[in-house]
């Protein structure tokens, strides 16, 4: 005796339009992640020297570091190729080493975005140096990030330049 199987439901339309829209959720969630893993190496994080001091930044992970180069801080050696400071946001400070050639208007008092790792020593080793194009002008990240320590003047001698009105230089 054999049993009789029930008919088949036929595929309705709305059924058929449930399948496609999770097909298409599950491409499309599968599409950002890949993408989002993708830019994950290329992210590149902005941080000030308290920040470096009370998060913890993964190891060999690439970030921005910025504030102002401290006064009496810069060392020349190498024949000026290899170059010492620190960058700090007025309360916490964060030794740089770079070996390069230093942007024209880099100077101690001056705005500066340095981009590298951070040491297991806490040293900073600079791949990049970045210094705007004039005294009037500083990154809005460091401007923002000296401002909220709430020890930055605007204007004042020897700490930098004036805050960035948002504006692209």
């Amino acid at each position: 005796m054999t049993m009789a199987r029930p008919p088949r439901r036929a595929l309705t339309a709305k059924r058929r339009r449930l399948y496609v829209l999770v097909a298409a959720a599950i491409t499309l969630g599968g599409a950002a992640a890949l993408v989002l893993n993708a830019f994950e190496d290329a992210l590149v994080f902005f941080l000030t020297p308290t920040d470096l001091k009370t998060r913890a930044v993964p190891d060999n992970s690439m970030v921005r570091v910025g504030g102002l180069v401290e006064e009496g801080s810069l060392r020349k050696s190498g024949g000026g190729i290899e170059v010492r400071f620190a960058i700090t946001d007025l309360t916490n400070r964060v030794e740089v080493r770079y070996r390069g050639i230093l942007p024209d208007l880099f100077r101690e008092g001056q705005g500066v975005v340095a981009q590298g790792r951070l040491g297991a020593d806490g040293v900073f080793r600079a791949s990049e140096i970045l210094a705007k194009h004039d005294e009037t002008y500083m990154p809005k990240e460091v401007a923002d990030a000296l401002r909220k320590s709430g020890r930055w003047k605007p204007g004042a001698k020897n700490q930098g330049a004036a805050p960035a009105t948002g504006a692209s230089p």
